[in-house]
């Protein structure tokens, strides 16, 4: 027998270790994320603020994204909303061209962990 592995028969489950993430609209200011959501983030007009979600759950992740290569003239800041990003109560200023960060939430010790980032040169 042969089982051929399409994506018809592979499901994703949120105790398997497996995130997925539901890519929004492309946001030009500041706004509150959502677990479970991937954000293109456009500076070109201006620098603006992302605010993390207040009560998050171990093991919730958001994505963002720099949409026009414009975060190293006109940066986004993530807000940890009261809680902690990488162990740090402070804001976190994400200023690298065409870079896209990967957050999850570990626990109120050290928040908000980024696990995975990306750059391209543009």
């Amino acid at each position: 027998m042969t089982t051929k592995i399409t994506s018809a028969n592979i499901t994703q489950s949120g105790t398997s270790g497996i995130s997925s993430v539901a890519w929004q609209a492309v946001q030009t200011t500041g706004f509150t994320a959502v677990a479970g959501r991937a954000y293109p983030c456009n500076t070109t007009s201006a620098a603006f603020t992302v605010t993390l979600p207040a009560s998050p759950a171990a093991g919730n992740v958001i994505t963002l994204t720099d949409y026009a290569g414009t975060w190293g003239t006109n940066n986004l800041t993530v807000n940890p909303n009261g809680g902690k990003i990488n162990g740090s109560t402070s804001n976190l200023v994400l200023n690298s061209t065409r870079f896209s960060a990967q957050f999850v939430y570990v626990d109120s010790t050290q928040g908000w962990i980024i696990y995975s980032t990306a750059n391209f040169l543009s």
